[in-house]
């Protein structure tokens, strides 16, 4: 499905996988009684997955989502908030109609335990809940271990990452209006793998179109761990060359060993240290919390290994693991349109495991990326994703990769409506 007819069909149903659909053979008088699903994560994935499970099982199959915050806040468009271009309050949504509509019990609580053995799931408030299968969609945790001067920091916005939309994307924004006109923006980038491979690059963008405005003789500062930039590579250097001149300066190899807050400065293992009036230090990344204290993470203790034609983990039986969280297939990556198109592929294989129906499944998604380069223009990057059965992953479908040669006022468009559809898809 290429990315035209994914954004014209994303909020009709027909959504990341025809495949998987039309194999939907199930007999629904076979669903156990008081068959149980909890999903831990109400993002994308979480989300999507709870919706398609009710449908898939026509409501027969009971299921939890469990998520400690009170509202979804979608982090894809979050770095519109600082060019100004949105308010945060327009990426913030109630999940409760979704829930509604489809009989989703929604519990407002985090999972501080899991007992695989007797299939339970301890909540903080000191609650127990049994399942016949887990879904975990927990996103990322910082690896702030790295980073020596933040080890036993209490204050939770020590470190402005803004990684996840919310108090942290408000936080950075009020940094950048209290700088100087003349002032230094550093953003330090780790190595990959991290969430949203083109995050950091289109933060510059959108940084440097409110300080043309406001502040004209502000600096930006991109000191990338990696060797180049990891996505879009060579339209965000001509971006920032054309559209931002003289404003953007990128470094790679600047692998971030510390930072001294009290100083506002960043330390690498090789270059000289860095002073800024502001920081974003967006730190190393494994999958969330709940999965790596549940011994989860069985590659490189960073990501969950899962197997790519049901989601369930590679270590506990019975627990799938979708977005962020997992080591994906190939050019597969971290964001929330694989995380959604993850969603669908765990729902339908945890329907059919359930019924104990023979699986048949070869799950197919879309990977599509936009980023936003100035007020007018966007790109894009997009790849189609299918279950190859001999290597066991996903591997990109031959010939269906895509990437913008250039930015577009057809591609700010066709962003605005992806993220329009697909929220409304997972919330409504």
């Amino acid at each position: 499905m290429n990315r035209r007819k994914f954004i014209q069909s994303i909020g009709t149903g027909f959504v990341a996988s025809a495949a998987i659909d039309q194999t939907l053979a199930l007999d629904l008088k076979r669903v156990p009684k008081q068959s149980r699903v909890i999903i831990v994560g109400a993002g994308f994935g979480g989300l999507t997955t709870a919706k398609y499970l009710r449908i898939y099982s026509e409501e027969k199959i009971e299921v939890i989502l469990i998520d400690p915050t009170s509202s979804f806040i979608s982090n894809p468009l979050s770095n519109l908030v600082f060019s100004g271009q949105l308010s945060l309050q327009q990426l913030i949504f109630s999940r409760e109609n979704v829930c509604k509509k489809y009989g989703i019990q929604l519990v407002k609580d985090s999972v501080s335990k899991i007992d695989p053995e007797s299939r339970k799931v301890k909540l903080a408030s000191g609650s127990t809940l049994m399942y016949d299968r887990l879904v975990l969609s927990p996103g990322v945790s910082l690896m702030l271990e790295q980073l020596p001067s933040l080890a036993g920091e209490k204050n939770p916005d020590a470190l402005v990452h803004a990684i996840q939309a919310g108090s942290q994307t408000t936080l950075l924004k009020k940094q950048l209006e209290a700088m100087p006109n003349g002032g230094l923006f550093a953003i330090s980038v780790p190595l990959a793998p991290y969430r949203c491979p083109p995050a950091p690059y289109e933060r510059a963008c959108q940084v440097a179109l409110y300080f043309q405005k406001f502040k004209p003789r502000n600096k930006i500062l991109i000191l990338d761990a990696n060797q180049d930039v990891t996505s879009k590579s060579a339209l965000f250097k001509k971006t920032w060359a054309n559209s931002f001149p003289g404003m953007i300066e990128y470094r790679n190899n600047h692998t971030l060993m510390d930072i001294n807050l009290k100083e506002n400065e960043l330390i690498f293992e090789v270059q000289d240290e860095i002073k800024a009036d502001v920081l974003n230090v967006i730190p190393m990344m494994r999958a969330g919390n709940i999965a790596h204290e549940n011994s989860l993470t069985n590659i490189n203790q960073r990501w969950c290994g899962v197997d790519f034609e049901t989601y369930e983990s590679n270590v506990i039986p019975r627990i799938h693991v979708i977005g962020d969280a997992i080591q994906g297939g190939d050019l597969m990556p971290k964001s929330a349109q694989i995380a959604y198109g993850q969603g669908k592929a765990c729902a339908m294989s945890v329907t059919k495991l359930i019924l104990q129906n023979e699986l048949n499944l070869k799950p197919h998604y879309n990977s599509l990326c936009y980023s936003f380069l100035t007020s007018s223009t966007a790109a894009h990057v997009s790849t189609d994703h299918i279950y190859d059965e001999q290597r066991k992953t996903m591997a990109v479908i031959q010939g269906s990769q895509e990437i913008s040669t250039q930015g577009s006022t057809e591609d700010y468009q066709n962003a605005m409506n992806w993220a329009t559809n697909i929220w409304k898809d997972i919330l409504s």
